[in-house]
């Protein structure tokens, strides 16, 4: 198993992608932190799965878009298990409005839900990381990082801040033996959108406009790229992006019906 030894602090993992990734987490032997910010009773399901199955995990509660809730989950987490050698950055939250319809308040939700909490929980992880001289960081953008969209302005510049967020990570962190990568899926098939998904027009639109013709991934789509860039196999890899979303952002861009 090649997590096998390691503690993984994965925001967002009550759910979607993030609750696949703690589970395939677990079942490379990593022991998982489950972070959920509201909805306990997922994260319970999460954590009893993975228990159920041999593996170790626990819940924690945080708004992680509150910088004392980073801090705070932070030395929750190393109270528990002692070290954190994995960060999935991977909370986030998706407000489709024009640009007129955006209020400052769903701007600052989605900066600082997406961006913010990114970068002050990696902050609250250095110092167990650096004394361990060793760590794995990875931040969850998207394919609406890459390409814009109507109807996604702030989702957009969050995302693509959480891509150069990554690179600027990479050059202060790496000489610390601490690898920092994004991934950035395409859509996934999860509850958050299962409503959207029954559109025929809206699903169709997107699969259309992707390579292998099926946008909405699997829920545990991105877990393989994932323990990749968790794992010893990604020691020499620092800064890098990685897209998984079907080739959607090869060179194809499609609006929202």
């Amino acid at each position: 198993m090649r997590l096998t030894g390691r503690t993984a602090l994965i925001t967002g993992g009550s759910r979607g992608l993030g609750a696949s990734m703690a589970m395939d987490f677990a079942k490379e032997g990593a022991q998982v932190a489950v972070v959920f910010k509201s909805r306990e009773d997922k994260a319970t399901n999460v954590v009893n799965n993975i228990v159920s199955t041999g593996g170790s995990a626990d819940k924690f509660q945080a708004d992680v878009s509150e910088v004392s809730d980073c801090y705070r989950l932070t030395k929750e987490v190393l109270s528990l298990f002692g070290r954190i050698d994995i960060l999935v950055n991977n909370a986030g939250i998706f407000i489709p409005l024009s640009i007129a319809e955006t209020n400052e308040k769903d701007w600052d939700d989605t900066l600082n839900t997406n961006l913010k909490s990114s970068f002050f929980l990696t902050q609250a992880v250095l110092p167990s990381m650096k004394k361990n001289q060793s760590g794995k960081i990875i931040n969850v953008s998207s394919s609406f990082g890459l390409l814009g969209h109507a109807n996604a302005g702030a989702y957009c510049a969050s995302k693509a801040g959480m891509i150069n967020l990554t690179r600027s990570m990479c050059i202060e962190l790496a000489p610390h033996n601490i690898n920092v990568n994004s991934l950035a899926p395409g859509g996934a098939a999860t509850d958050l959108n299962a409503e959207r998904r029954e559109i025929p027009e809206f699903k169709d639109a997107f699969d259309k406009a992707t390579p292998s013709r099926e946008y909405f991934m699997k829920s545990d789509g991105l877990s393989g790229a994932a323990i990749f860039l968790a794992s010893s196999e990604s020691d020499y890899v620092h800064g890098a992006h990685i897209s998984v979303d079907g080739g959607w952002t090869a060179g194809h861009v499609v609006n929202f019906p």
